[in-house]
């Protein structure tokens, strides 16, 4: 018998896969500005989390190498979706910051994302839809790699 642990480190390795992701960001950003694409994805869903900050944080924050950041900011940017400012704590340091156009398509993508796990949790039977959505939100707190 196979144990849970192994069944869920596959099904967590295949969501972790670029493919997966890819799959994700297109659906995602699809028809929405063209600077948005799967590279970019990353980099203006994370500002919209997180808030502004330094290439060099988004970075750690997204795993990608600042010039990697840096660069998909610079599209972001000519596309006005986000703008750069000095960081008023240490004026040596740029801050990345959605604009408001940025934040508008981050919510549609984020709308995107819910209806697509609607869709699904919509075929399972409802108590085992809640059970899912608790038990994998309960994983995601208090699981191996979790947020407490």
């Amino acid at each position: 018998m196979t144990r849970l642990g192994a069944t869920l480190a596959a099904a967590f390795a295949e969501v972790l896969q670029r493919s997966t992701r890819s799959r994700m960001y297109g659906l995602l950003t699809h028809d929405l500005d063209a600077a948005i694409d799967a590279a970019t994805y990353p980099v203006i869903s994370a500002l919209d989390r997180v808030g502004s900050r330094s290439a060099a944080e988004l970075a750690a924050d997204v795993g990608l190498d600042r010039s990697v950041v840096s660069r998909h900011a610079d599209r972001l940017e000519v596309a006005g979706l986000l703008r750069r400012e000095p960081d008023p704590r240490d004026g040596r340091t740029t801050l990345l910051t959605l604009t408001e156009r940025g934040a508008q398509q981050v919510g549609v993508m984020r709308e995107r994302l819910d209806d697509a796990f609607d869709d699904y949790l919509a075929t399972l039977p409802r108590d085992e839809a809640r059970a899912f959505v608790d038990g994998f939100v309960r994983f995601v707190r208090d699981g191996p790699f979790g947020s407490r």
